[in-house]
C-alpha cells in the first residue's frame, strides 16, 4: 500500500484563492474602518474646540483672540475667522507622519458659532457632494 502526504496543487490553489478573495474584500473595509476612525479624532476636536470658543466669548464678550485646537496626529486646526459675534474653526487633514498614507489629506471639516458643520474634500465614495447640510460625514456613502 503506498500512501502519500501532504497537498496536492489543486487544494493549495483553492486554499490561495480563498485567502485572496478574503484579503480583497477584508483590505477596503478596513481602510474604511481606519479612515472613520481618524474622522472621530477631527469632529472631537472641533467640538471640543467650540466649547472652548464659547468659554472664551462667555469671559471676553469676543471671539475675537479665543483658543485655536491644538494639531493632532490627522489634522491640524485653524481658526481663519474670529469677530467679535462669529468664528470658523476649520480642521484639515495631513498625511500620515508615520506611513506617508495621503488618505486624509483632502479632508477638511469646519464649525462655526451656529454649530453649522460642513465636510468637503471627502473621496469619492463617502458622498461629500450629496449629504445633508450641517453634518460632517462620519461613514461611507455621506451617513452622517
Amino acid at each position: 500500500m503506498h500512501s502519500t502526504n501532504g497537498f496536492t496543487l489543486m487544494e493549495l490553489i483553492v486554499v490561495v484563492t480563498i485567502i485572496a478573495i478574503l484579503g480583497a474584500i477584508a483590505f477596503p473595509a478596513y481602510n474604511d474602518y481606519t479612515m472613520r476612525s481618524k474622522i472621530a479624532e477631527a469632529t472631537s476636536a472641533l467640538s471640543d474646540g467650540r466649547i472652548k470658543m464659547e468659554q472664551f466669548f462667555q469671559d471676553n464678550k469676543t471671539y475675537a483672540g479665543g483658543p485655536t485646537p491644538a494639531a493632532t496626529t490627522y489634522f491640524t486646526y485653524t481658526v481663519p475667522t474670529a469677530t467679535a459675534t462669529g468664528y470658523l474653526i476649520v480642521a484639515t487633514g495631513n498625511t500620515d507622519p508615520a506611513t506617508g498614507n495621503v488618505s486624509m489629506a483632502n479632508w477638511i471639516f469646519t464649525i462655526d458659532q451656529n454649530n453649522t458643520k460642513q465636510t468637503t474634500g471627502a473621496p469619492s465614495g463617502w458622498g461629500a457632494s450629496t449629504m445633508p447640510t450641517n453634518c460632517w460625514i462620519h461613514k461611507k456613502g455621506g451617513q452622517c
